[in-house]
């Protein structure tokens, strides 16, 4: 019944839309058929991505036409406040977002208090994530009732991961929720906006797109202080792990052409970014397939996918080449990957290019097999073991993290014991450790019981953190006496007299705030750290967490490692 009263809207407004003002000119002109009117108004999907706030009678189906011309879409000024949860793909949404808005005469705020739109970036990888939201859009939910109605309606939307997870649920739940939209859909978010303001109806855009990857869009950097950026250049997962929810909430694989990708590195680097992180949900496999080639993807052998090889386009070893040469005095990280596709092909591009640290995230989730097969993983813990060895044989000294996962369907103790074992074993500077927590629509949701006690997972949880740091101690204990390149990134949060910068190995390093030589020839001239300079560090003290060193001199990446 509703679909037949918006069909009838539909077709009204198109028939009363095209009436002429005078009955002189609807003589003097010549005589529409039907199609030449419906063809001249807006398309059936403008009746579709509208949502009632209220429930919907059929005096409000008869008389509400939810159109607006692209004028309407501009903002006139209204000010954005942007707050991001989760991982780094969604701080490089955030400024998608905030370049489309821009462009729509949108301006950006600090402050909560003086914001006319509130856009909140969620995460949906973990219950946990889930739940920050929720209690988040309570305040929120405060704020836009006490607002002033002289300010005009304060605009709250979910964008992200979450917003393509629960869509109608995000919207039943919070009743103050305006515009809901997944991650393929940013590009829409003007006329979502321009159709909450003008009709006070919730919008919902949360369609998954196959080819979107806002190669097209330069993202406006909202923290402009600082010497790093983040470059999308793929988005989604074609992996299917069990547990994982990704590839629902951000689809299939596709990735950027490789020379917008280049364009946007160069631009940055014009801007004074020192360092660039290279994003994807599976950034290795990133394949430009925009050009006619038959490069066969390469997996590591010991590893296999659920899906068939790809056989056409440019490979992430080529890319990664590319952008290496493009910007020599710029440091390239990249994640996050999977160890099915670091290739030998992509370990020599590390290895023989200074300026991509030596520092790889390798996600291993488990050390059991059997707990892998249920996760989908596509290797055993040998296979692992194996590329390891591969890796720190290409790289040595390379600095190793990882993603590990407690508690999954099933696992007994001895199942947990092996992947205590191979933390031990590989020894990671640094590893991200969670318990599991079972996502709807995936495929162990559908398969598996939530059967591991949560009070079993936190305790497991915490011995995995024990295993991880006293590794981890000890290998930056290796650290001490060495000189380290870091990029100062800002002030510690500790003491304004010290600021903070990463090495290679990705691990953070805290230095004194001082003057220092201007390179390491000078003599006497001497210049004070500042925020996005390279400076050469001699590593006095370690923990698990971070290392401390003393300034040397000031420096580049070129003259760091000609000079050791």
């Amino acid at each position: 019944m509703k679909l037949a009263r918006i069909i009838k809207c539909y077709l009204r407004f198109h028939l009363e839309h095209r009436k002429f003002s005078t009955t002189s000119s609807i003589r003097t002109l010549k005589r529409e058929t039907f199609l030449e009117k419906i063809s001249a108004g807006p398309s059936f999907q403008e009746f579709l991505n509208v949502k009632s706030k209220m429930p919907m009678t059929s005096k409000l189906n008869d008389e509400f036409i939810p159109y607006l011309s692209a004028s309407s879409y501009k903002g006139h000024g209204r000010k954005v406040y942007f707050e991001v949860y989760g991982c780094q793909m969604n701080t490089n949404d955030a400024e998608v977002v905030w370049s489309i808005l821009q462009a729509h005469d949108y301006d950006k705020c600090q402050d909560i208090q003086e914001a006319d739109v509130i856009m909140v970036i969620t995460c949906a990888i973990r219950d946990g994530a889930e739940a920050k939201i929720w209690n988040r859009l309570q305040h929120l939910k405060a704020l836009k009732h006490k607002r002033s109605t002289k300010r005009g309606p304060l605009q709250i939307s979910i964008l992200g991961c979450m917003a393509e997870r629960l869509k109608q649920y995000v919207l039943e739940k919070e009743k103050s929720v305006d515009v809901v939209a997944g991650p393929d859909s940013y590009k829409d978010l003007p006329r979502l906006l321009a159709l909450t303001r003008h009709y006070e109806y919730s919008a919902v855009n949360v369609l998954l797109s196959l080819d979107e990857t806002y190669a097209d869009i330069m993202p406006v950097r909202l923290n402009k202080e600082s010497p790093t950026a983040f470059i999308s250049i793929m988005r989604g997962c074609d992996n299917m792990c069990s547990y994982c929810i990704v590839p629902f909430t951000r689809g299939r694989e596709r990735s950027r052409p490789l020379e917008s990708i280049i364009k946007e590195v160069k631009i940055l680097d014009h801007q004074g970014i020192r360092e660039v992180t290279l994003l994807g949900q599976n950034v290795n496999s990133y394949r430009d397939i925009s050009k006619e080639t038959s490069m066969e993807s390469t997996t590591v052998p010991g590893f296999n996918t659920v899906y068939k090889p790809k056989i056409s386009g440019l490979p992430f070893s080529l890319l990664l080449q590319r952008v290496a040469e493009a910007v020599p005095n710029m440091r390239i990280r990249f994640t996050s990957p999977h160890p099915k596709d670091f290739s030998e092909d992509v370990l020599r591009v590390i290895r023989d290019y200074p300026n991509i640290c030596k520092n790889i995230h390798l996600p291993a989730q488990s050390g059991n097999n059997a707990v892998l097969k249920r996760m989908r993983r596509g290797y055993t813990r040998e296979a692992y073991l194996d590329l390891v060895n591969v890796i720190r044989r290409f790289l040595p000294g390379v600095g190793l993290s990882s993603d590990f996962i407690c508690g999954f369907c099933g696992e007994t103790e001895a199942e947990f014991d092996d992947t205590v074992t191979l933390i031990e074993k590989v020894k990671y500077n640094m590893a991200y450790l969670f318990p599991y927590s079972m996502r709807e629509r995936t495929n162990a949701y559908r398969n598996y019981k939530d059967d591991v006690p949560q009070v079993t997972k936190m305790e497991r949880l915490q011995r995995m953190v024990k295993a991880f740091r006293d590794n981890a101690t000890e290998l930056h204990k290796e650290y001490e006496g060495k000189r380290e390149l870091i990029l100062v990134e800002g002030k510690s949060k500790r003491s304004n007299d010290h600021v903070f910068g990463r090495n290679e190995a990705n691990i953070k390093v805290i230095i004194p705030m001082k003057n220092v030589l201007i390179n390491q020839s000078s003599v006497q001239q001497s210049e004070q750290i500042n925020v996005g300079d390279f400076v050469a560090v001699r590593i006095t003290e370690s923990n698990s967490q971070v290392l401390k060193g003393e300034p040397l001199f000031k420096t580049t990446i070129q003259d760091f490692y000609n000079i050791k």
